[in-house]
């Protein structure tokens, strides 16, 4: 028995929004994580690692390809990259990147500080108290764990089928091994922040109050895509919430306002930052022996 989907639909419409576009050519930088099965590693394409590594530099369609494919929903994406320089190749056996980074905000924060290591980039933290200078969204894509979904005494008697497949069509092992990796960046973020005294510099924005086919992860239909829509547009309206130290979950924080208010806020700041280095560079062009 194969995957629910044989994804050749999906396939297509991929390759036929990003043609023959590499990871060297996105519009600005992305970060995508992906699983290798052949491996058993995660395996992380970047603009960055592709702008100096050739055998990284895939198609995005294949990467998006591969990021995509959850298992037990899609079959595994097979792919290979060549360095025309040297004539080496590479394989790739991908499936989803949730299995390795369900949430990929540490794995992002450290992929960003790496850029600025090599590229000794002036806004590259040089003391504790300097992670001020990231400002960090995380978006989630919801879940149903605030639903108490399974109890220890229901789980006292699960033998391999139940841990695999239970009631409700849900995967309790894939469930659980999901929601805490997803958490635990969460909360590592949230204390680091916090302890340093730049806990609004860190948005997270998720809904773990999901329920019926709004929790799904494949029910497509136009009813649910507007549920979908409408409980994206509440989460706006809802107030900013951050992780609890002592209990480790969110707990509202009603002074900060809502995630909308917190949206704008963010702009404002990238607006004059990028004004003030627009600035910057133009000043410098100006003088003699400056940029150009």
């Amino acid at each position: 028995m194969g995957p629910k989907y044989d994804g050749k639909f999906l396939r297509s419409k991929i390759q036929s929004l990003l043609g023959a576009t590499r990871m060297h050519e996105t519009l600005t930088n992305v970060f995508i994580p992906t699983f290798d099965v052949k491996n058993l590693q995660p395996t992380i394409f970047s603009t960055f690692d592709a702008q100096t590594m050739p055998l990284k530099d895939a198609l995005l369609s294949d990467v998006c390809i591969g990021t995509s494919a959850a298992p037990t929903y899609l079959p595994a994406h097979f792919f290979q990259t060549r360095d025309e320089a040297s004539g080496k190749t590479r394989d790739f056996n991908l499936i989803d990147g949730g299995v390795s980074a369900n949430n990929p905000t540490l794995l992002t924060i450290n992929q960003i500080t790496r850029k600025m290591i090599v590229e000794k980039q002036e806004l590259l933290p040089r003391g504790p108290t300097d992670y001020d200078r990231f400002l960090v969204i995380s978006l989630g894509t919801g879940s149903a764990k605030g639903a108490a979904m399974y109890t220890a005494k229901e789980a006292a008697g699960w033998g391999i089928l139940s841990w695999l497949h239970s009631k409700g069509g849900y995967t309790p092992v894939v469930d659980m091994f999901s929601y805490s990796s997803a958490a635990l960046v969460d909360y590592n973020i949230s204390i680091l922040f916090q302890a340093l005294g730049c806990e609004r510099n860190y948005l997270r924005i998720q809904d773990d109050s999901l329920r019926g086919t709004a929790a799904t992860v494949d029910v497509a239909t136009e009813e649910n895509m507007r549920e979908l829509v409408r409980i994206g547009e509440g989460m706006l309206a809802k107030t900013v919430s951050r992780v609890d130290m002592e209990t480790g979950k969110p707990v509202p924080v009603p002074e900060e306002g809502t995630n909308a208010d917190a949206l704008t806020s963010f702009a404002k700041k990238l607006s004059q930052e990028r004004k003030a280095r627009t600035m910057s560079s133009a000043s410098n062009q100006g003088r003699p022996g400056g940029a150009f």
